[in-house]
C-alpha cells in the first residue's frame, strides 16, 4: 500500500527503507551465482559492475515508486530520477556498496539506502545481505545495530586507533592514497580496509574501529553510514571545515578526531587526482 508522500518523519522513512533494503539484500544475495557470469567494467577494468548491481538498484527504485511515487531517487547505477522540490524527499542508493568484495564472494559488502530531505540525511540503512547485520539511524534519534544503540570507539589517543579507510580505483589516485597511508602507519595502531565505504562508517560507529577517512566518495556510499557514524556521536566531515564529500570524508570519536584530522591535512590527504 502507497504511503502518503507528505508522510515523510523520519521514523516512517526508516520504516519504508529497512524494508526495501532487506527485500534488495535478498536480491543480491540469491543472485550473486548469476551475476558474476555478467561483469562488465565502470570506470577502470578494476572497477567491476555486476548484473545484480542494476537489478538490485531497479528492485528499489520501483518498489520506492510504488510507495512514495512523488520522491526521487539518485542511484548509483542510474543517477537521479527527478529533480525534487522543496522539502520533497529523495532516496540516496548504493545496490551493492564493495561490488568487488561481492564478486570475489567475500562478506563484507552492503545495501546502503538513505532518506534525504532538503539536503539533509533523516534516515538511513546499511545491512550486510551476508552477515545479516543491519545498522540504522535517524536524525536525532540515534544509531542502532539491533537493539543496541551505538556510541563509537572509547580511544582518546590516535597512537592506539585502528583506522579503517578505503582507495580508488584510478591507478594515479592510488599511488597518492598509498603514499598518505604509508605514513599514517607509523602514527596510529593500524590500518584497516574493508571495501565497503557505508560499512567502514558503520563499523566506526560501533567501535570495531576507532576511525575512518576516505577520499573519492560519492553522496551514496556515505549517505546511511555517515548518518549512523553522526548519530553515534561521531564527528563526520571533511577537512578544514569542509563537509563531507568527495574530496574528503573523516569519522571518528570526538577524542581523535582533532588529531586525525590535522594529520590529515599535514600529509595532504585530499590532494592529488
Amino acid at each position: 500500500m502507497a504511503v502518503e508522500p507528505g508522510t515523510s518523519t523520519p521514523d516512517i522513512l526508516l520504516e519504508i527503507a529497512v524494508r526495501i533494503a532487506r527485500e534488495a539484500a535478498a536480491t543480491a544475495r540469491r543472485t550473486r551465482a548469476e551475476a558474476i557470469t555478467d561483469v562488465q567494467t565502470k570506470s577502470t577494468d578494476t572497477d567491476v559492475v555486476t548484473a545484480a548491481d542494476r537489478a538490485v538498484e531497479r528492485q528499489v527504485v520501483a518498489a520506492l515508486a510504488a510507495e512514495r511515487p512523488g520522491d526521487g531517487v539518485l542511484g548509483e547505477e542510474y543517477g537521479d530520477s527527478a529533480e525534487t522540490a522543496a522539502g520533497a524527499v529523495r532516496w540516496i542508493l548504493d545496490p551493492i556498496d564493495g561490488t568487488v568484495n561481492y564478486l570475489y564472494g567475500l562478506p563484507q559488502y552492503a545495501v546502503s539506502l538513505a532518506a534525504e530531505v532538503d539536503g539533509v540525511v533523516v534516515a538511513g540503512v546499511v545491512l550486510n545481505p551476508v552477515t545479516g547485520d543491519e545498522w540504522t539511524a535517524t536524525l536525532g534519534g540515534g544509531a542502532w545495530r539491533g537493539g543496541r544503540r551505538l556510541t563509537g570507539s572509547v580511544r582518546t589517543t590516535l597512537e592506539q586507533t585502528l583506522l579503517a579507510t578505503g582507495f580508488g580505483y584510478d591507478r594515479a589516485r592510488r599511488a597518492h592514497q598509498g603514499a598518505v597511508v604509508a605514513q599514517l602507519l607509523t602514527r596510529v595502531r593500524d590500518i584497516r580496509r574493508f571495501g565497503a565505504a557505508s560499512i567502514d562508517l558503520c563499523l566506526a560507529a560501533e567501535g570495531s574501529v576507532d576511525a575512518y577517512f576516505e577520499k573519492g566518495l560519492n553522496p551514496w556510499d556515505h549517505a546511511a553510514g555517515g548518518l549512523v557514524a553522526t548519530e553515534a556521536g561521531l564527528l563526520v566531515s571533511g577537512l578544514d571545515g569542509a563537509p563531507a564529500g568527495p574530496d574528503m570524508v573523516v569519522a571518528a570519536p570526538p577524542a581523535i578526531f582533532g588529531a586525525l584530522h590535522d594529520v590529515l591535512v599535514e600529509l595532504d590527504a585530499a590532494g592529488g587526482p
